[in-house]
């Protein structure tokens, strides 16, 4: 069926501004993206999953400007020993990134492997971007795959000593960053991804992560704080059996950002938990769009979503459980709260649950609310300040997104940065 005439003019008005890198043994990954997205066609209001959120700037020709956010704050992580890759406007920068050799695990510029023929990752690139299409259309996951001018491929066959982090700067008001990754982790293996940073002023960004039997991979994700950036992010993951994911992202300021997780638990006993704190102020929109597919045995998924919203600020929260045939003995969770610091602020949500196995324990819950007055009260009877009584019980709430980080240390981490934040906007 044609696109509608809207839907093909701006989709051929955003492909006319790129340009398909010399792809190597991807070119045929980008080809066929490149095909699915003229076939879909960019996101647009009238499409199910885009109802709460406007895509506008996310496809138009040319990105939005942003300010580049100065600040004398340490970055996050910057307290923990890992292996550094830096990006600057979405482009690999040598100078500030570290040697790219670490025991357990062997890392490739994506620049690289477009010059190769034959390389580990043309087994996963695009492959579980073009799965993840399925049921629900992800356009800007496909436009990802096609053009991504950089990222890196990381190859985990053992433990490493530490993590390996992913840093986005922001250093140009006009920068348009598309980043793609792909991640395989062998039986047996684990690591611990970190990333962080704004990245650019408009950010579309892919992550393919498949998981062996028996690995795991440990993700830990900090936005922000440049306010007038805008992201569009996907995780696509694969899990075999036994196989464990769990990831988390703290999301501060922002004028837009979409984050999408599309998780397959496709090994028995394999476990998945995906995560998220967001805290915003003013003409910010935050949107949290997560898909877990069960399609295997005694599997178990979490998904735990909080947001804190002030000054009219958005929050939108999509997640949905599909349990499919013969994936009997599911725990699926999934739950999404928000915190309405004043009246002009607004949570969206819908979760959803989809089961065709009858030994199942899947429940999701969404609530919205202001601050316990109950529990603000007992704090200032026993002489806490107002602001403070607020930021504590603020933090409380978040408490059960930052529990799902497994690392203490990383996760003090986040909490740090959470008590900054609430500390400048109270």
């Amino acid at each position: 069926m044609a696109l509608p005439d809207v839907k093909q003019s701006a989709t051929e008005a955003r492909l006319a501004t790129l340009r398909m890198p010399e792809a190597g043994c991807t070119r045929d990954a980008r080809e066929a993206a490149l095909a699915r997205l003229r076939a879909m066609g960019l996101p647009g209001r009238r499409d199910e999953y885009w109802k709460y959120t406007r895509p506008d700037t996310l496809i138009s020709p040319e990105a939005p400007k942003a300010e580049v956010f100065h600040t004398d704050e340490p970055m996050v992580f910057d307290g923990f020993d890992r292996l550094k890759i830096v990006f600057v406007d979405g482009v690999f920068s040598p100078e500030d990134s570290d040697d790219l050799t670490l025991e357990g695990v062997s890392i490739d510029r994506l620049e690289d492997i477009c010059c190769k023929d034959i390389h580990w990752a043309k087994q996963l690139y695009g492959v579980l971007e073009e799965r993840g299409q399925t049921p629900v259309q992800r356009p800007l996951a496909a436009l990802n795959t096609a053009f991504a001018q950089d990222g890196v491929a990381i190859h985990v066959t053992g433990k490493p000593s530490k993590p390996i982090s992913l840093i986005y700067r922001h250093d140009s008001e006009s920068s348009d960053a598309i980043l793609h990754h792909v991640i395989r982790v062998e039986s047996g293996a684990e690591v611990t991804i970190l990333e962080n940073g704004p990245a650019a002023s408009r950010f579309n960004k892919c992550i393919e992560i498949d998981i062996a039997d028996g690995g795991t991979l440990h993700h830990v994700r900090a936005q922000g704080r440049d306010h007038q950036r805008r992201a569009a992010t996907h995780m696509f993951t694969r899990l075999g059996k036994d196989s464990v994911y769990k990831s988390f992202t703290l999301t501060v300021n922002g004028v837009l950002t979409r984050n999408e997780q599309v998780v397959e638990l496709t090994g028995d006993d394999a476990v998945a938990h995906v995560a998220g704190a967001c805290v915003g102020d003013g003409d910010f929109h935050h949107d949290d769009t997560v898909f877990i597919t069960h399609d295997a045995v005694n599997c178990e998924s979490r998904q735990v979503f909080k947001k804190v919203l002030r000054n009219g600020a958005t929050g939108v929260f999509q997640g949905k459980i599909l349990v499919k045939e013969g994936a009997q003995k599911t725990d699926g969770y999934q739950i999404s709260q928000s915190l309405l610091l004043d009246d002009d602020s607004q949570f969206l949500a819908k979760p959803e649950l989809e089961i065709y196995a009858d030994d199942v324990a899947c429940s999701h819950g969404s609530t919205s609310g202001a601050i316990d007055e109950t529990a603000l009260f007992y704090l200032r009877s026993r002489g806490v300040p107002a602001k403070e009584a607020t930021n504590m019980l603020t933090l409380a709430f978040l408490a059960e997104a930052v529990e799902e980080i497994e690392d203490e240390a990383l996760a003090e981490d986040i909490v740090s940065r959470l008590e900054g934040w609430l500390a400048r906007h109270s």
